[in-house]
């Protein structure tokens, strides 16, 4: 049993070739089955987000392949996923996952966004049925590693997450939030927690628009706001002082002509954007328009250091407890490979049993002796489940391996005399 794991993230890759390699949800069921029959493989989960792509494969995959079919399903340049890649195997890969998992390996030091992200994506892959009991164990595995860092460290405790650090940027632009209105394009996950870190900096009219109304009404309705639909952004924007977006649309969502037109509405007001999406939801030529402040998930950057060091003592703690349970995983690897080579070795000897077992009701028919039967019997069942391992020991004697004889001794219970 054997584990791959390929991708780019924030640390090696551009937002420009991270939202080219990004896959839309409603993409993921195809592509984990086109990704199963490319790399010849029964186990693939996919996890997308703005800050990574990455592929989990659940046995031994060629490297360069899972590299080759992610090129070849985004149809890029080899070289330059390649550049930007990385590949990690076995114990490393494990060890990987569970780092995703507990936020050690986000932007954001410790955020807890990426643990339901990558919940997120193992149940994607189950329900597709690309998420067997190998992926089952590592995935299952790696969410109560994270519930524990998160119970036992202060990982969590502070603020910072991308959603913050778009808050406290637009705090920094506007000094009294309570005088602006946000306009909210989206309704997942992150955009709700913009929405709670707005709403708790005092800023009280909250627009949240959204493909389906349904949906951007019980987000606005949390904090006494107002929804709409993305075709009605063109009405609305020239309300709004802070334009936060984060959608899954492969496509931008806000161009340059709309908020030209807005910011002639607004007498050329300033208004503050962020686009945490990737692909992007703002155009990149909006960020070219006088009064228009647009920044990236890459722009946070900066933003998010400030805040880190709060959490670097609690990641030391966290990555002890990562590496003990990588440790402990691959533990349990072995044990189940141990538990593979028995059920293969019982069921051989149950065979030569089962052969020699019919020889001798064969002969007790014939009327052999039973006294004679059973010493035939018992003979000739000692020598066949000798001969392979007395083959061996002699192998490994005249090679003079001394510690494997040494070894073999304490596997069989041997005290020499």
């Amino acid at each position: 049993m054997g584990y791959l794991t390929a991708g780019i993230n924030h640390k090696t890759a551009p937002v420009s070739l991270r939202e080219q390699v990004a896959f839309a949800p409603e993409q993921l069921p195809e592509a984990l089955h086109d990704a199963c029959r490319f790399l010849n493989t029964r186990e693939v989960a996919i996890l997308s987000t703005c800050n990574r792509t990455e592929l989990y494969l659940g046995n031994q995959v060629s490297q360069q392949k899972a590299l080759d079919w992610l090129t070849r399903y985004h149809n890029l340049d080899h070289q330059l996923l390649h550049d930007h890649s990385y590949i990690y195997k076995n114990e490393y890969a494990v060890r990987h996952i569970m780092r995703v998992a507990c936020g050690l390996d986000s932007m954001v030091l410790g955020e807890p966004q990426i643990l339901g992200q990558l919940k997120n994506a193992f149940a994607t892959a189950q329900e597709a049925g690309t998420a067997g009991s190998c992926l089952s164990r590592l995935f299952q595995f790696s969410f109560t590693k994270a519930k524990q860092v998160r119970t036992e460290t202060a990982i969590g405790r502070h603020p910072v997450s991308v959603a913050y650090a778009a808050t406290t940027l637009a705090r920094q632009i506007f000094s009294d939030l309570s005088q602006n209105t946000a306009l909210l394009i989206g309704a997942g996950e992150t955009i709700e927690l913009v929405a709670k870190h707005l709403h708790q900096q005092g800023l009280r009219d909250i627009i949240v628009v959204n493909r389906t109304m349904s949906r951007a009404r019980m987000l606005s309705d949390q904090f006494d706001g107002r929804s709409a639909l993305l075709s009605d952004i063109p009405h609305i924007l020239p309300e709004a002082d802070i334009i936060i977006a984060s959608t899954a649309s492969p496509v931008p969502v806000l161009g340059k002509g709309v908020v030209e037109r807005a910011l002639k509405q607004r007498k050329h007001r300033p208004m503050f954007m962020v686009d945490i999406a990737v692909p992007r939801d703002i155009e990149e030529e909006v960020g070219e328009l006088a009064d228009v402040y647009l920044y990236t998930v890459d722009d946070l950057q900066g933003v998010i250091e400030d805040n880190i060091q709060q959490r670097q003592d609690a990641a030391h703690e966290a990555e002890h407890i990562v590496e003990a349970g990588t440790e402990e995983f691959m533990a349990q690897l072995r044990s189940l490979d141990a538990v593979s080579i028995l059920r293969a070795y019982r069921l051989q000897t149950e065979n030569i049993r089962d052969v020699e077992l019919e020889r001798a009701i064969a002969a007790l028919s014939n009327g052999t002796p039973p006294e004679q039967v059973l010493n035939q019997f018992a003979r000739t069942l000692t020598n066949k489940l000798m001969h392979t391992p007395s083959v061996q020991l002699k192998k490994v004697a005249s090679e003079g391996l001394q510690d494997r004889l040494e070894w073999a001794e304490d596997l069989l219970g041997i005290e020499q005399r």
